[in-house]
C-alpha cells in the first residue's frame, strides 16, 4: 500500500530506495551519487595541495606523493569503492584506452577510501597500469572537496594538475558511464601537456 503510494511519484520512491539499494549492492553500483561539494575544493589555476600516502599497483603497496611528480600530468580520480560497478567501468576504461585517454608521460592516481589490502588485490586482479591510492580516514577527498558529506566514500571527481602543480581541470561530477567525461578529461590532458 506504501510503495503504490509512491508509485506517483517516481523520484521520491527512488530517494526512499536508495539506502535499501547502496547496502543490498554492498557499493555503489550504477546509481547517482551525491556531487562533490565544489566549494571546498581547490580552484583551477591554484597549486594542488600536497599529500603523502600508501598507493597498490601490480608489483604491490608502495607510498605515493604528489610533490614528487612534479614535472609531469598527474590526474586524480576520486572513486567511491573498489570492484563496484561504476567504478569497476571507470577503472576498466582507464585500463583499456589508457594510450587513447592519458597518452605518455602522465600519471594517473585513482584514489578512494579503501583499505591498502583491499587495493593491493583489486590492482593484481585488474592489472591496472596505475596506482590506486589508499585515502584512509578521506583526509585526501576531503581536501579536495570529494568526500561525500555523511558517508565514508569519495565522490565521483576527477582533477587534472599540471607540470607545475597547478590544478589545470577538475570535473566535480564526472559521469563514469559518459563519454562526454572521457573526451573532456582528454581534452583537459592535452591542454596541461602543452602548459
Amino acid at each position: 500500500m506504501t510503495m503504490f503510494r509512491f508509485m506517483k511519484f517516481p523520484a521520491v520512491a527512488m530517494l526512499m530506495a536508495a539506502p535499501f539499494c547502496l547496502q543490498a549492492q554492498g557499493s555503489m553500483g550504477g546509481m547517482a551519487m551525491p556531487a562533490a561539494t565544489a566549494s571546498t575544493a581547490p580552484a583551477v589555476g591554484t597549486m594542488a595541495p600536497d599529500f603523502t600516502a600508501q598507493g597498490a599497483d601490480q608489483s604491490g603497496a608502495h607510498p605515493v606523493s604528489l610533490s614528487s611528480l612534479r614535472g609531469h600530468v598527474v590526474v586524480l580520480a576520486f572513486y567511491p569503492a573498489d570492484r563496484s560497478s561504476g567504478c569497476t567501468h571507470e577503472l576498466n576504461k582507464f585500463r583499456d584506452e589508457y594510450s587513447k585517454i592519458f597518452g605518455s608521460d602522465v600519471t594517473v592516481l585513482p584514489i578512494s577510501l579503501d583499505s591498502l589490502e583491499s587495493h593491493v588485490s583489486c590492482a593484481h586482479d585488474s592489472k591496472f597500469p596505475f596506482t590506486l591510492v589508499a585515502d584512509n580516514g578521506g583526509k585526501i577527498a576531503s581536501t579536495y572537496g570529494s568526500l561525500m558529506t555523511g558517508r565514508p566514500y569519495a565522490s565521483r571527481t576527477v582533477f587534472v594538475i599540471g607540470k607545475d602543480g597547478k590544478i589545470v581541470s577538475r570535473n566535480m561530477k564526472f559521469g563514469a558511464l559518459d563519454q562526454h567525461a572521457y573526451d573532456d578529461l582528454t581534452a583537459a590532458i592535452a591542454k596541461a601537456k602543452t602548459e
